[in-house]
């Protein structure tokens, strides 16, 4: 109950937050240089095409009016029109947000299990050749830029090896799967289409392991830390000065006390690997949140970045969310 209690607090107090995004947001896209009118017709349109599309997307109105139009539209869940395609911005979203989520939630995933295994396994020999070994993988994970490491994997995994499928999608069109989220390992899970699944994953495998490299290092830095300062620790060398069973030492104590900081370092990476995901999606063609979300601010399409925004806002807001309960579950001195 008192879990409870704070999450319906908390997704209270998400709603001024998420209305401070939205004036930022609304405001700051216009004051960037450039016309999303003009980005979509061309320096040749006339005066009279320019104004008619204006007046199209409500652009020609005061900006008091188009803002008040903007949270109108909100709270019935219209995101308003895209400037770039004419279509709904909440069905475009709707398309991209599932493949994006799929990748990096597979990935965060995959790193936390890494990070916390190898970690403990460092922190557990440390200064030795494995500790060593872990900390340099730690330091090339975190300095390698995704775009490069992306390219590097398509150049060796696909064109050398011809193990994984070629940069161009995210699953086989021959496998005649049935969108329904986006995701295609949910997809064809839901739909019970072998061979999709498959080829979903195969698409997923390169994709996946970039993003595991980039955000497993910080994980692991910080994990092995955790652990070291357990390890160092009074309570744990009495504990083990007591005789107790290695087991119990280390699930009871180092692991446990290990993991307490790690959900809000994998909340803050799970955020940021939403909105960097776009690098990764361009070298390997992913077509999600992220490519959309940077085409819209390209040509300034106001309703696609607004909306994008808001999104990662909310993702931020609800990670961090699920964060303190799952440290006020590993840790009963928090009081939430």
């Amino acid at each position: 109950m008192r879990i409870l209690r704070f999450v319906v607090r908390r997704l209270l107090q998400l709603i001024p937050v998420l209305l401070g995004v939205v004036v930022l947001t609304f405001l700051i896209v216009r004051v960037l240089p450039g016309d999303p009118v003009r980005s979509i017709l061309g320096q040749s349109a006339t005066e009279a095409d320019v104004e008619a599309a204006r007046a199209r997307f409500g652009l020609d109105q005061p900006l008091w009016r188009q803002f008040l139009d903007y949270l109108g539209g909100l709270v019935t869940g219209d995101f308003g029109t895209s400037i770039q395609s004419g279509g709904p911005v909440g069905a475009e979203m709707a398309l991209r947000i599932g493949p994006t989520l799929e990748l990096v939630v597979i990935a965060v995933s995959i790193a936390l299990v890494v990070a916390t295994v190898l970690g403990v396994w460092s922190a557990r020999r440390a200064n030795s050749v494995g500790d060593h070994g872990v900390r340099i993988f730690a330091l090339v994970g975190n300095s390698v830029p995704e775009f490069w490491l992306g390219l590097v994997l398509v150049l060796v995994g696909y064109s050398m090896l011809g193990w994984f499928p070629a940069p161009s999608g995210r699953v086989d069109p021959d496998t005649n799967l049935t969108p329904l989220t986006g995701a295609g390992l949910v997809d064809a899970a839901l739909t019970g289409n072998g061979p999709a699944l498959a080829s979903a994953a195969a698409y997923l495998a390169l994709p996946v392991f970039t993003l595991v490299v980039g955000v497993m290092a910080p994980l692991l830095r910080s994990v092995r830390a955790s652990a070291l300062e357990v390890l160092n620790s009074e309570a744990y060398t009495a504990a083990a000065a007591h005789g107790l069973p290695q087991r119990t030492l280390l699930y009871g104590y180092l692991l446990r006390s290990t993991l307490l900081r790690l959900p809000a370092l994998a909340a803050l990476v799970f955020g940021t690997a939403i909105g960097s995901t776009v690098l990764v999606e361009y070298v390997f063609s992913w077509q999600g949140f992220g490519q959309w979300a940077l085409r819209g601010l390209l040509y300034r399409d106001y309703p696609v970045v607004q909306a994008s925004v808001v999104v990662i806002a909310l993702c931020y807001v609800l990670v961090f969310l699920i964060a303190d309960v799952v440290h006020a579950i590993l840790d009963p001195r928090v009081r939430i």
